[in-house]
């Protein structure tokens, strides 16, 4: 586990915008709203680790991207534990606690649903190798900057890109970026081209009845696409629809799985390569 340091001058920096409550809610709004909701919510028990876990969501929360290039892993990163072969971020319980909970809510809003550890952006790096990825369903393209940075070379699509757009899972918040990697629309996905002459990333596609990851996937056959990287829950969770997982069943082959993957303790999302059969 990386230890959290930072020069003279952040920690100074940091002190005073903490001290000017006004300067804290004006510049960085969600920021002030975690420490306010924080207070009152029961954390893990250690409060060291609480502290740390506060400290690092200010400092990279507040910091550019010359703080760091990947802070959503940075601030969690501490949190992460081992259950049933699984390594998830609870903050050393099986049962997280309600401070976490409200933490994770608005990191998956300003950063991605899924976790990104570095781990993950080199085993996705290693399915896919010098193919190229397009994501559909980016959000704010924070996987696609990741994976970018790693010297892949990756498209970004979603149907509300949140920098044009008002997007409800990734709304526009003063002191956050709205996009990480350029992010296009699908009318600039659907005249991009009919050969699937890459890997198709679908990072945490909505579920609950949504068509959008069945939709996804019968185009990319129907453009004889052949590698699919899914990051979400199995069927019957939080993503995808039963007509997705019944053409996976069906005409795709599991040929990888991350076993270094993070996911939040209250989800069970997980990486896979698939391959057409």
């Amino acid at each position: 586990m990386a230890q959290l340091s930072m020069t003279r001058q952040r920690w100074e920096e940091l002190s005073a915008l903490l001290k000017d409550e006004q300067k804290l809610q004006a510049r960085f709004p969600k920021v002030a709203e975690y420490l306010d909701m924080a207070a009152g919510l029961a954390g893990t028990g250690d409060d060291q680790a609480d502290a740390e876990f506060d400290l690092r969501f200010v400092h990279y929360m507040t910091g550019d991207r010359s703080v760091s290039s990947n802070p959503y892993w940075d601030i969690v990163e501490s949190s992460v534990d081992v259950r049933n072969g699984r390594r998830v971020v609870d903050g050393g319980r099986p049962e997280g606690s309600a401070r976490l909970a409200y933490a994770q809510m608005l990191l998956q809003a300003t950063y991605a649903y899924a976790i990104p550890s570095p781990e993950t952006v080199e085993w996705v790096k290693s399915f896919c190798g010098e193919t190229p990825i397009v994501e559909l369903g980016a959000g704010r393209g924070y996987w696609a900057a990741q994976l970018n940075k790693a010297g892949l070379n990756i498209e970004a699509y979603d149907s509300e890109p949140p920098d044009k757009v008002a997007n409800v899972s990734f709304p526009r918040v003063v002191g956050q970026v709205d996009i990480w990697h350029p992010v296009r629309s699908l009318d600039d996905f659907a005249v991009r081209g009919q050969t699937a002459d890459y890997t198709l990333l679908l990072c945490w596609p909505p579920g609950w009845g949504s068509q959008m990851s069945s939709q996804a996937l019968n185009k990319f056959e129907e453009a004889e696409g052949e590698r699919l990287v899914y990051i979400g829950e199995p069927r019957g969770g939080k993503t995808g629809n039963d007509p997705f997982f019944e053409a996976l069943n069906a005409r795709w082959r599991l040929e990888s799985e991350d076993p270094d993957y993070v996911s939040w303790w209250t989800d069970a999302d997980r990486a896979q390569g698939w391959v057409r059969r």
